[in-house]
């Protein structure tokens, strides 16, 4: 049975959709300036369409990424993941974004939480080895709540704290900082919870660790992403 395209009853190539939605997800752009550079390449659409294009297809793309990555993950990112949390301000209020990475700086899992304390922390870790299994080594700062989480699962043996140790996971939070200030923060705890997904999963799918490879690898790999992407729920 032939998949249906979810393109299908859109008027606009699949091509420029695709585009829009990497322009606004990988980089720090606000709908605004995303608008600007598509008509600086000849497209008219209003940035309203550009929001409903990344609310529609972005999860779309991001679940596709997810699927095809997620078998490699499961076998060769289980040696040392590092945990880590920042507060996030959604309507004056603070929330706490959690964020597992892996030793290579790939984003594992991203979970939006109203509190900070031991219960987050175990949502956190379960739908985190409900997806990977458990690693070898589990980095996290001195917050009492990691031990208690990872005792009550039975893990608390992988656990790995250090002054320096988790610098892998804070400089993770960099790109999202910056859409953060791109967008003027969030307004809903769902639409931050949504964002992070998508972003974790196209910043995944995007990043090549350029200052790691030659100059030659290096436009190979992206090249290659670049294709990725641009047959991504194709029919």
């Amino acid at each position: 049975m032939t998949k249906r395209s979810p393109f299908k009853y859109f008027k606009t190539s699949p091509e420029i959709i695709r585009l829009a939605v990497m322009l606004y997800v990988r980089f720090p752009l606000s709908l605004r300036n995303v608008e600007d550079l598509l008509h600086e390449r000849g497209i008219d659409v209003s940035h309203e369409t550009v929001r409903f294009w990344w609310n529609r297809f972005g999860p779309m793309f991001a679940s596709e990424i997810r699927r095809r990555r997620v078998q490699k993950l499961r076998a060769f990112s289980r040696w040392q993941w590092h945990v880590d949390e920042v507060f996030v301000k959604i309507n004056g209020e603070r929330h706490y974004l959690w964020r597992a990475v892996d030793h290579e700086g790939e984003v594992l899992e991203s979970v939006v939480t109203k509190r900070r304390n031991k219960r987050a922390a175990l949502k956190m870790l379960r739908k985190l080895m409900r997806r990977y299994g458990p690693p070898e080594v589990l980095v996290t700062d001195r917050f009492a709540s990691y031990k208690a989480a990872l005792r009550d699962i039975g893990c608390d043996h992988l656990q790995s704290c250090g002054r320096w140790l988790n610098n892998r996971v804070e400089n993770s939070h960099l790109p999202f900082r910056r859409r953060e200030r791109a967008m003027q923060r969030f307004r809903r705890m769902r639409s931050l919870q949504k964002f992070v997904a998508v972003h974790a999963s196209v910043f995944n799918h995007f990043n090549q660790d350029r200052s790691l490879s030659k100059r030659n690898h290096f436009k190979q790999n992206r090249s290659a992403a670049l294709a990725e992407w641009r047959g991504l729920c194709a029919a």
